[in-house]
């Protein structure tokens, strides 16, 4: 990944979804390009034009918060891209330290107890969305990315690299414009992570579908939402979940998951639990080492 290059999509293409109208100013007839012009960014900034046009070309080395802040209003960005922004300055900072922050590969076993001790599905993954941990009926429910011919076990990977993604994410466009956003904004907050890059060029080489939405730099927060799934047991699920940070292992994500009472996703849900106990699937802390044999 290219920082100035990253910088410079970014700001290009935030800019273009904007019209003049949308930020207040007169609109003066047919345009060469889509959006906003540089010039007129800067002046809703309260930037000279040439230090804008500077930002863009994707150096934004020594940019003050003040100015980043003043560029995202500009821009009209959300919260998650604002973020984005801000995360792209500090690592195009001269002083910016130059390695990844290492993230755990495996769960301490307090964190396995609490998967195990909740009665909804459960776990554990990275900003990568490796699969870390489940608890038992988040195992069962996430079989097929855990036992995807995708290893190692990986919700991206399996979404994009195994025909079974489509049949399991029954809202498979959605589910990939928020999977490629997330990453977006991973790579934002840890450029330098080298295991996040090797799964991205993976991804870019061999999906389309991937390379296209990574082109679009969109970026989200993952953390709160709803999943819509098409398991292979019980058919139809509509599942809320809630991500939330570990804080005492960094870079890990809790991911847990509800039915609406009385719906036909928590029958569901009631049946894949008893199968999964009577089937013997215990969770497993090491659900993302490669198959053997």
């Amino acid at each position: 990944m290219d920082m100035a290059d990253d910088i410079s999509e970014f700001l290009s293409t935030r800019r273009a979804r904007l019209t003049p109208e949308e930020v207040g100013l007169p609109n003066f007839g047919a345009r060469r390009v889509k959006g906003l012009r540089r010039e007129e960014v800067a002046s809703l900034a309260g930037v000279s034009a040439d230090y804008y046009k500077r930002m863009e070309r994707g150096n934004l080395a020594g940019a003050s918060e003040m100015v980043l802040e003043a560029i995202a209003r500009a821009l009209q960005l959300d919260d998650a891209e604002r973020a984005h922004l801000l995360d792209l300055a500090r690592a195009a900072n001269p002083g910016a330290p130059r390695r990844s922050r290492p993230t755990p590969k495996r769960v301490r076993p307090v964190i396995q107890r609490i998967l195990d001790a909740l009665d909804t599905p459960a776990m554990v993954r990275n900003g990568r969305f490796d699969v870390l941990a489940t608890n038992r009926l988040g195992r069962a429910l996430y079989a097929p990315i855990i036992e995807s011919r995708e290893q190692p076990a990986n919700t991206a990977r399996f979404l994009f690299l195994d025909p079974a993604g489509a049949e399991f994410f029954a809202d498979w466009d959605r589910a990939a414009n928020d999977t490629v956003a997330f990453l977006r904004s991973e790579a934002g907050r840890n450029p330098y992570d080298r295991e996040l890059s090797n799964l991205i060029g993976e991804l870019s080489t061999r999906s389309d579908e991937f390379r296209v939405r990574w082109g679009a730099h969109n970026v989200r927060f993952h953390r709160a939402g709803i999943k819509h799934l098409h398991h292979p047991l019980v058919g139809e699920l509509q599942l809320n979940f809630e991500a939330m940070q570990l804080t005492a292992d960094p870079g890990l994500l809790m991911n847990i998951y509800s039915a609406e009472p009385d719906s036909k996703s928590e029958q569901s849900l009631r049946i894949l639990d008893s199968w999964s106990a009577s089937d013997g699937h215990a969770a497993d802390p090491s659900v993302n080492q490669p198959k053997t044999g």
